[in-house]
């Protein structure tokens, strides 16, 4: 098993391991003592690991409940978060209950907000079921839920208690959805890890069946556990995380989130990294790596929107202050920068990266 400890104000740790899931009440029992708690999932993710968990978790002598939705952003909601909270209080859950969220990003970053904020917050744990979930939404304390104008614009930072990854589980995902994990992983080796980068091009195309994840899983969580410890609120060195992300929920957004987030964030980093080469802040060569890779997993390097389609939603992005917004420029391969552009000048720039 792989034992990753992140160094937040509240400390805790990733565990890695195939078959990990199988253990679940056993290995909570560390950092949770029995108690009452309620599985935020989706109906999907239900029907595959829903009841196994739950009888696993009565076992070791905790009181289950679970809340459903259905799958996708559209439960990433007020009105799912209101329900939530309303089932919580309807259930008499305390301070000294907890919630863990099963599945993705979308019941993660939901049961994590529901968590943060009910009785003003009480502990959570992640199990995620996703490649994307595993090696990003889950470790750091971002927790969130949508608004009509656009993704996370109300959250809060609240860290779990615990994060247990099984990468068995990626196997029961459509390959779409697993390749929302890859564009991540490729982005990990873009800013801040030319190694991983190179290990996942020796790998490539990666998948769930074939390819050991653990190794690539570990690295990735090794670096966003480094960088969240060092800026855990979000206002420094782990912008850098947002590499291809300001572009890509805005294209999320523009297609009304027919495009999932991890294809959305490879394309976003697509448009970023030509932008980024014809202004002279990264090589030819490394544009070209990182393109080829991209294009070795199948994702879209163009977007059919426009610049003019997507700058309004770029500016609405939680990354701006006042007449500026901050993007993530990949300088080499492993190595990335912060910059400030001002809010006049964003247009050419996108359109640089739209050719």
């Amino acid at each position: 098993m792989k034992r990753i400890n992140v160094g937040t104000q509240k400390k805790y740790d990733v565990l890695i391991e195939n078959g990990l899931l199988e253990e679940a009440g056993s290995l909570i029992l560390d950092v949770l003592p029995p108690c009452r708690l309620m599985i935020i999932t989706d109906t999907t993710v239900e029907a595959l690991y829903g009841k196994a968990l739950q009888e696993n978790l009565s076992r070791s002598g905790y009181d289950v409940m679970t809340k459903a939705l259905p799958p996708g952003e559209s439960s990433k909601s007020l009105q799912a978060y209101g329900e939530c909270q309303e089932l919580l209080a309807s259930e008499n859950f305390t301070r000294t209950d907890g919630i863990i969220a099963l599945g993705g990003g979308v019941p993660g970053d939901l049961a994590g907000f529901t968590a943060a904020t009910f009785l003003r917050g009480i502990r959570f744990i992640q199990i995620p079921t996703t490649f994307l979930a595993a090696i990003d939404s889950s470790v750091g304390g971002k927790t969130g839920i949508n608004l009509s104008h656009g993704k996370n614009l109300t959250g809060a930072f609240w860290q779990p208690s615990l994060v247990l990854c099984d990468p068995v589980t990626f196997q029961t995902l459509p390959e779409e959805t697993f390749l929302d994990g890859v564009a991540e992983a490729i982005k990990y080796g873009i800013i801040l890890d030319k190694h991983l980068f190179s290990e996942i091009r020796e790998k490539a195309p990666l998948n769930s069946v074939t390819v050991d994840l653990e190794s690539i899983i570990a690295s990735c969580v090794k670096i966003k556990g480094k960088v969240v410890a060092a800026d855990e609120r979000d206002t420094g060195i782990r912008q850098l995380l947002n590499l291809g992300h300001t572009v890509g929920h805005a294209i999320e957004k523009c297609s009304n989130y027919a495009i999932s987030h991890g294809h959305a964030v490879a394309t976003g980093i697509a448009i970023i990294t030509r932008a980024s080469r014809d202004f002279g802040y990264t090589s030819q060569q490394d544009q070209d790596r990182i393109l080829e890779l991209l294009s070795l997993h199948g994702f879209s390097l163009h977007t059919p929107f426009k610049a003019e389609e997507l700058l309004p939603v770029i500016l609405r992005d939680k990354k701006r202050g006042g007449s500026n917004i901050n993007l993530i420029l990949p300088t080499a391969i492993g190595d990335s920068e912060i910059r400030e552009f001002p809010v006049h000048s964003l247009e050419g720039f996108i359109k640089a990266g739209l050719r």
